[in-house]
């Protein structure tokens, strides 16, 4: 198994990668999370992998941080879950996002994922709890501020905001802001940005 990767980026085309190890070129998948996070072509980097090997084809997969990697890996345990879709997954939320969409049952920002329905979240939802319990947020320990903020991430994801924007801006707001001043405040610090 290739555990980890450490050489320099030749190319990027997403969602792949090439990898110069010592004279040796590694074809990655990266989800666009690690994507967005690679330095320009000729700098070395390090990636956490996943070897897919299947009758077919040898696939690797690479991670910024180990934590993808894990979450990457209980996703593809779970029935009717490929890799293309644990990358989808991972592409479209942060790991800490999908361990509260998870430990809040929120099957509703699994759905904005491509390729995943809603049975497909319902499935997620319910294996994951199990596997991910550990670091998964308990929906009763969930504070209020973080209620206010799931409320407000929905409330900017319901008007055509991405998760990357809205959270960007949430993050910008004082955890103690009432609801409907943390989504005026939010509005206003993406406007200026788009």
């Amino acid at each position: 198994m290739i555990g980890r990767l450490t050489g320099v980026l030749i190319e990027k085309h997403p969602p792949h990668v090439l990898l110069d190890v010592r004279g040796i070129g590694y074809e990655i998948d990266v989800p666009m999370s690690t994507y967005y996070d690679l330095p320009v072509n000729g700098t070395e980097v390090t990636l956490y992998t996943h070897l897919l090997i299947r009758e077919d084809i040898h696939l690797l997969f690479g991670f910024a941080t180990e934590p993808e990697r894990q979450v990457f890996r209980q996703l593809i345990k779970v029935s009717g879950i490929g890799a293309r879709t644990a990358l989808a997954l991972l592409s479209g939320l942060s790991v800490q996002d999908l361990y509260q969409a998870i430990g809040t049952q929120d099957s509703a920002r699994l759905i904005k994922i491509p390729g995943i329905g809603k049975k497909t979240a319902e499935r997620l939802l319910l294996e994951l709890r199990d596997k991910l319990s550990s670091k998964v947020i308990d929906a009763e320990a969930i504070s209020s501020s973080s209620r206010n903020g799931s409320d407000m991430l929905n409330a900017l994801l319901s008007l055509g905001y991405n998760d990357r924007e809205a959270n960007w801006a949430i993050d910008q707001i004082q955890p103690e802001a009432s609801l409907t001043d943390g989504i005026r405040r939010a509005l206003q610090l993406l406007s200026k940005e788009r």
